[in-house]
């Protein structure tokens, strides 16, 4: 409204006031809150006086939890190729103390003291100390790694005490351990594990990603009526893996090398045993081995003086050479077992025939240089498949002469010489070929019987399997089924075919010429009552060529039966320390036959009867007494000296 007073316009405005009526509402509301408040914090203090406790063991419960949030995986089983178990991951349990919640009542102290020492035997009066020094500690491991039945024991005390209720904050904390059922047995080829769940050597650390798992998780929360609930994601465990090892035929090798050792003292003894047919390792074995649930202790080749006189770094070398697998990561030259490749080599490309004849004097002059047969009066006329079965060393590099050193390199690595066989093992070694620029006459002459170059034993049983099982070169390998938790297969080896090394036609050969060397030639040591066993043998000149200490590897590989081969078997002695034997394949020849008559049987092969051992093949000389015939593969110098001088080392 606008007045009009005087000559001035004014405006007027309406004022609200605050009425009786409106201070009463507020009045009221105000009080109305204020009781609510007062109500509130009367029953916060009653909860807190009568139920107080509870609710704070419900918190410090959840934060006990939160502790222990990790479930623990278990690790894979490793198994024999029959489920017999090589490795496995045992349950253990951690005792976990918790002076939080002992230190919430005073009761609790003693009668929870009394239970760990009445069933661990602890000190009581540490723990007093414990409980002192850290009374708002949730979480001290007592124990670690403590049986299920300990676990179970402590239960049955607290639930039989008549403090059962007073007996708080102890808990058990899951955890695994590894454990290896035989001890020693395929230690090479299963390997350990270290801290942390970390494989180490063989087919731990190989498969180690395989074989770990995945933690579980386990929390919790209160509900709406303040209790617990706890939400579980288990654990994922790892994989089985079965590995081709046969566990009575790996602990007979291993039966076999540690008699063979304690009779004859040598550096290093390696045995494999596979089938042809497939690459699948039945045995692998090297020295002795050493124990898998204690691989630092050096025992089994050590006094304890000798260990405790070992300097740290001495000590870690001991180790080295304990945990080295012979058969995959040591290479050496192999001798007269490389022969049967020359040969083979010859027949693909049809330089020879199996009727063909060769001439051996003794020797045979190359570049200057004598290089003596095993036999100094010479073996005469022999055929393609005698001078396999005599080993002579003249026929050979009159084939390798054929070959020339273009055919003659070409074949080394087609045989799988010169390169890795991607074996499913960690710490495979290389060959050392002489390079094909270097495989001057002399070179290649040395070469064709097997010496000048090097070779690992799983190069060489692979290869071999490939010339008697028709010409299919299979991949070595010692793992053939992998298997989920919920044991469904994963994944499964039955064999993988890299190459074809040669003709039927020409594996048939080999296997009649390696038959023919056991039943009449070099190698009739390695002969089995009953069975058809064809192979070659091989002494090979280590190191430098001084004819004052000489060293040798003496070895055999062959393979049974020889008319349809299930096994090949290679044998490795490095060294032998005794002067009369040093030089003697004999003694891996004999070893071959002691091995295959014992695990024979266990591979479901067995014998047929009268076996005659005779093959009608051709020989040019069958009145040749070759009783005692070792190979030399010696050089000697060009005169009237017959002890071997080498020639000049080929370059590397």
């Amino acid at each position: 409204m606008v007045i009009d007073v005087m000559g001035v316009r004014r405006t007027k405005t309406n004022v609200k006031r605050f009425t009786r009526r409106m201070q009463g509402a507020l009045l009221f509301v105000f009080c109305v809150v204020f009781a609510l408040i007062l109500g509130l914090c009367a029953r916060l203090a009653w909860l807190h006086v009568n139920e107080g406790e509870d609710y704070g063991k419900k918190v410090l419960a959840q934060q006990s939890l939160g502790t222990n949030t990790n479930l623990p995986y278990r690790r894979g089983d490793i198994l024999d190729r029959n489920g017999t178990v090589l490795a496995r991951s045992t349950k253990v349990f951690n005792v976990i103390f918790d002076p939080s919640i002992i230190n919430m009542d005073e009761s609790y102290a003693e009668p929870t003291i009394e239970a760990l020492v009445s069933i661990y035997g602890l000190d009581a009066n540490e723990l007093r100390s414990i409980l002192v020094e850290k009374p708002k500690s949730a979480y001290i491991r007592l124990l670690r790694q403590q049986s299920l039945q300990s676990k179970l024991d402590f239960e049955e005390y607290v639930a039989n005490s008549k403090n059962r209720k007073q007996i708080q904050g102890v808990w058990f904390e899951e955890e695994y351990i590894r454990n290896y059922p035989f001890g020693s047995l395929a230690s090479h080829v299963i390997g350990y594990t270290v801290g942390g769940d970390i494989g180490t050597w063989g087919i731990e650390q190989y498969y180690n990603e395989e074989l770990i798992g995945t933690n579980g998780r386990e929390y919790g929360y209160y509900d709406s009526e303040l209790n617990q609930v706890k939400v579980e994601k288990p654990a994922t465990d790892g994989d089985t893996i079965v590995s081709t090892l046969d566990v009575n035929v790996q602990r007979l090798v291993e039966e076999k090398i540690k008699n063979f050792r304690s009779t004859w003292k040598c550096e290093n003894t390696g045995v494999i045993v596979m089938n042809p047919n497939n690459g699948a390792i039945y045995a692998m074995a090297s020295n002795e081995g050493f124990d898998l649930n204690e691989p630092r202790n050096l025992s089994a080749y050590y006094t304890p003086e000798e260990i405790a006189a070992m300097s740290e770094e001495e000590t870690l070398n001991a180790l080295n050479r304990m945990w080295r697998n012979f058969c995959i990561s040591d290479t050496y030259e192999p001798g007269s077992t490389f022969k049967p490749f020359t040969v083979a080599a010859a027949l693909e490309e049809n330089l020879v025939k199996a009727t063909d004849t060769f001439t051996c004097d003794g020797y045979r002059k190359v570049a200057g240089y004598r290089i003596n047969c095993n036999r100094r009066s010479g073996h005469g006329v022999v055929t393609l498949t005698e001078s396999l079965m005599k080993s002579c060393n003249p026929a050979l590099m009159s084939i390798g002469e054929l070959l020339g050193r273009d055919e003659f390199y070409r074949y080394q690595e087609h045989f799988g010489f010169g390169q890795r066989t991607g074996i499913d093992l960690p710490g495979e070694g290389g060959s050392i070929l002489i390079p094909k620029e270097n495989l001057n006459v002399t070179e290649l002459a040395t070469s064709s019987f097997g010496q000048g170059f090097n070779i690992t034993m799983v190069q060489l049983a692979s290869a071999f399997c490939s010339l008697v099982n028709g010409g299919y070169y299979y991949q070595p390998h010692v793992v053939e089924q992998i298997r989920n938790a919920a044991g469904t297969v994963v994944y499964e080896n039955q064999g993988v075919v890299l190459t074809s090394s040669v003709s039927p036609k020409t594996s048939e050969f080999m296997r009649q010429a390696m038959f023919m060397t056991v039943d009449s030639g070099t190698a009739s040591p390695a002969k089995v009552e009953g069975y058809l066993v064809g192979g070659k043998t091989g002494t090979a000149q280590k190191g430098v060529r001084d004819k004052e200490n000489q060293k040798y590897v003496v070895s055999f590989i062959g393979c049974v039966p020889t008319d349809d081969p299930q096994v090949v078997i290679y044998v490795v002695i490095d060294e032998i320390h005794d002067e009369e034997k040093k030089a003697s394949s004999s003694l891996a020849t004999a070893l071959t036959s002691e091995i295959l008559e014992e695990i024979l049987p266990y591979l479901g092969i067995y014998p047929e009867g009268e076996i005659n051992y005779h093959i009608d093949l051709p020989v040019n000389d069958p009145s040749t007494d070759l009783s005692g015939i070792q190979e030399g593969d010696i050089i000697s110098q060009d005169g009237t000296d017959p002890e071997p001088a080498a020639p000049p080392a080929p370059a590397e």
